[in-house]
């Protein structure tokens, strides 16, 4: 149902603090000009647990007004059931196309629990979900014998493989086959999880450097993979930001020096300073200056 590059956007803030609608709209055009295959708003990226319910679904809106046919998902990711289900509702209600959707965060469920967990959601907003599994975060493993268990619900469509382990790609496609479209969560792991049968890549840098992002899929897709490889090497320095604690301030650095954007998060988050600064705008600089010549594909 859903493949491609589909990039986890981060929610722009004014420097009151406030959604920055127009910045958001500006950056979210760049990744849909750049051929991106859809966006996803408020998952960690994102910031979404800092939002309210309210603004999370304006920020959706935002999305949808510029993803077009693309499909324009929405995160869940609450520590009840019950309030991720009201969130799936209202999801539902302003027009999302989809949800990714993630076990809850603060209570780390067992299996049991995790599939109760993820089937109320489902059937609470009735769209299609990507399951976020990501085991090194957020605690709960969505294993492939649970994805075993909920695919005989239609609305279970994808899944994001974040467990940090290239293994995992391999032995959900094996053993499932194409039941779930298979994307990697893992931004310095993509090529890999593309090269042994991933279908999407939900991407972190893309919101800086979304052409070379596209570019790497899309030569994968075509079995160009030295071309992909050689574009892959360079922006590995840039794919490691997205694996760190620092993940939001990391990235949102690299948009403030790649696209002109700003670095605002939402507290108790605050922006890089100091030599964590300095490192992370010296990887961006050095990768400005690298930056490779796309081929055509």
């Amino acid at each position: 149902m859903w493949k491609g590059v589909i990039p986890a956007v981060t929610t722009k803030f004014t420097a009151s603090g406030e959604l920055d609608f127009k910045e958001m709209q500006r950056c979210f055009a760049l990744q849909m000009e750049a051929g991106c295959d859809g966006l996803i708003a408020c998952g960690s990226l994102g910031e979404g647990p800092m939002l309210s319910h309210d603004e999370r679904l304006d920020v959706l809106r935002a999305v949808k007004e510029v993803t077009g046919s693309r499909p324009a998902l929405l995160t869940v990711a609450e520590a009840a059931t019950r309030e991720a289900c009201r969130l799936a509702e209202r999801a539902a209600a302003a027009g999302a196309d989809g949800l990714m959707v993630v076990p809850s965060t603060i209570y780390h469920t067992d299996r049991r629990e995790t599939v109760a967990n993820l089937r109320a959601i489902a059937a609470a907003g009735d769209l299609p979900v990507m399951i976020y599994s990501n085991r090194v975060a957020y605690r709960v493993d969505v294993t492939t014998d649970i994805l075993e268990e909920l695919a005989d619900d239609a609305r279970f469509v994808a899944v994001k493989e974040s467990s940090d382990d290239i293994r995992r790609t391999t032995e959900i496609l094996s053993r499932l086959g194409s039941r779930y479209d298979v994307f990697t969560g893992v931004d310095n792991l993509a090529f890999e999880a593309l090269a042994v049968g991933a279908v999407g890549w939900v991407a972190g840098l893309v919101v800086a450097f979304p052409r070379e992002t596209v570019a790497i899929y899309r030569l994968m897709q075509a079995g160009r993979q030295a071309e992909a490889l050689a574009i892959y090497r360079w922006f590995r320095p840039l794919l490691d930001l997205d694996v760190s604690t620092y993940l939001v301030q990391n990235i949102k650095l690299a948009e403030a020096l790649a696209i002109g954007s700003n670095d605002r998060v939402r507290a108790p988050r605050l922006p890089l300073d100091g030599a964590q600064r300095e490192r992370v705008a010296a990887i961006v600089a050095q990768a400005l200056r690298e930056r490779p010549t796309l081929p055509q594909f």
